[in-house]
């Protein structure tokens, strides 16, 4: 069969998890024997066609202002422009149509869709041909796509404007799915609560990395706690340092790991403290290095996280996770066995787990052990076994 990927963004252009998903999806699928298109927005508003890794790259001009990925450099009136005119685009539209119409493509599998806007989702219709969504983050139930306010609270309930716009999207989107995957329970349902997909097949299908579980060797004379993310408050990040501060031990280490808006706002936040290390971006082919060194990564997330890609690298290397008791971070954690859970924004709930890992190191080994085997030793083939089931299942 042939599957042609719809994602906003694809490497080398990268700001999340999730189009490294869609990367590792379409490489395993040629693998397996099928063919792989990738339709995706242009990082400078020229259409490219790349053929790379046995796959071809559609790059298409689509919504002005901005491209994708410099949406974190927008700011001002730009901002909720672009998502205006990102609402619905005829021209992306047809651009699609003329694609998967040229490659005889078998089914239309769209990932995150914002900088093609929702008319992708009709071009599957239009032409008869199964569309699946995967989920990664919460575009259609906020502008923001991660359910948080502009002061870094959770967003309770949409102020008139999002409202319409939530509104809006569900109009647009119609009944164009065939099929809603998500790694996380959370996510599903969150879309139900808000009324969409409730005619809709959903199935959760867990994400997968590309490299087999193997436990990595530890040292305990210095433990090292790792965080590995995008630096901003909606992650949490200034709850770990406040209580990776208040413990008084020589022999412990913070490793904070990534870009984003709040760094220096961080850095600063970290002073004096030369126990607390920043290391910028690392990219995805050199990041395992941090897992092998790490005793324990956390995951202090004040959004509703979907399924952190970060917490399945982890365990694959036999290091256990603490994370916030929110969205679908509980999925993947269970208390006291492969890691612990804290309350979201609370400081002194993560200093209290922290402190039961770097006291207690048979605890902390216990952990480990049990980390280790909490993944299949080849999770990135049972995640795409499970996707090309339901493939043949629509195609059927």
């Amino acid at each position: 069969m042939k599957i042609c990927y719809i994602s906003n963004l694809y490497p080398p252009n990268v700001l999340g998890g999730a189009e490294i998903i869609v990367e590792k999806m379409a490489l395993e699928l040629v693998k397996h024997g099928h063919e792989s298109i990738i339709i995706t927005t242009s990082p400078d508003n020229e259409k490219h066609v790349i053929n790379r890794d046995n796959t071809k790259i559609y790059q298409i001009n689509t919504t002005k202002l901005y491209p994708v990925y410099k949406q974190t450099e927008a700011s001002g009136l730009k901002k909720p422009f672009w998502h205006l005119f990102d609402l619905w685009n005829n021209s992306t539209l047809k651009e699609i149509k003329k694609i998967v119409t040229e490659e005889k493509v078998d089914l239309i599998h769209i990932n995150n869709f914002k900088g093609l806007s929702l008319s992708c989702f009709k071009a599957g219709k239009d032409l008869n041909i199964p569309v699946i969504f995967e989920s990664h983050d919460f575009s259609l139930i906020c502008p923001r796509a991660n359910l948080i306010r502009g002061n870094n609270t959770l967003c309770q309930q949409r102020n008139t404007i999002c409202n319409q716009y939530v509104k809006i999207q569900r109009k647009l989107l119609n009944n164009n799915v065939d099929l809603l995957i998500s790694p996380s329970n959370f996510m599903i349902n969150k879309f139900k609560e808000n009324k969409f997909f409730n005619n809709t097949k959903t199935v959760k299908i867990p994400l997968g990395i590309d490299y087999e579980s193997e436990k990595s060797e530890k040292n305990y004379n210095t433990l090292n706690i790792t965080y590995i993310g995008s630096l901003g408050k909606h992650k949490g990040v200034h709850t770990l340092i406040k209580a990776f501060k208040t413990i008084k031990n020589d022999s412990i280490r913070l490793h904070i790991i990534g870009k984003g808006y709040e760094e220096e706002e961080f850095k600063q936040m970290a002073k004096p403290d030369a126990r607390i290390i920043f290391h910028g971006f690392v990219d995805n082919k050199n990041i395992r290095k941090f897992y092998d060194m790490s005793n324990i990564i956390v995951i202090p997330s004040i959004c509703y996280d979907n399924s952190p890609l970060v917490i399945y690298e982890s365990f694959s290397t036999g290091t256990p996770v603490i994370g916030s008791n929110i969205g679908g971070i509980p999925e993947l954690i269970e208390e006291n066995v492969n890691g612990f859970l804290f309350e979201p924004g609370n400081s002194e709930s993560l200093k209290e787990k922290l402190l039961k890992v770097i006291n207690d190191k048979e605890l902390l080994k216990k952990l480990e052990s049990n980390s280790a085997k909490t993944l299949p030793s080849n999770s990135l083939d049972v995640m795409v076994d499970k996707l090309i089931s339901e493939y043949s299942k629509l195609l059927n």
